[in-house]
């Protein structure tokens, strides 16, 4: 299958296999694994083999693609044992956020306590 890129996106670079990056889940159109800088005890990133900038630039014709992009991250919850203890599952859309790869990707983190949010 032909996923759109961009040339000098790094996350497309890693989904297309242009680097020795271990993936945690693969399918047709998601990828993860392991970010290279955790901030919990399980840190994946899940992207979408097709350029998306962000959630921000999602639309209607991504329906599918937001459904498989949790599943994948649904599954390497339970694949690490995170059902029972929870996890979050989060995305920053723009700079002010803490975007820093243009390129949609949801947080997986678990494995330890997170605390609250707000």
């Amino acid at each position: 299958m032909v996923h759109e890129r961009e040339q000098d996106c790094i996350f497309c670079r890693i989904a297309a296999g242009e680097f020795d990056t271990k993936f945690v889940y693969e399918s047709d159109t998601v990828v993860a694994f392991n970010d290279l800088a955790p901030q919990a005890e399980t840190h994946v990133l899940v992207i979408p083999r097709q350029h998306i900038a962000s959630v921000a630039a999602v639309s209607r014709e991504h329906d599918t693609l937001l459904g498989e992009l949790v599943a994948a991250a649904t599954s390497v919850a339970r694949d690490r044992k995170l059902e029972e203890s929870g996890y979050r599952l989060l995305t920053n859309p723009g700079p002010d956020a803490g975007q820093t790869v243009l390129h949609l990707h949801l947080h997986l983190l678990g494995g330890n306590s997170l605390g609250p949010l707000g």
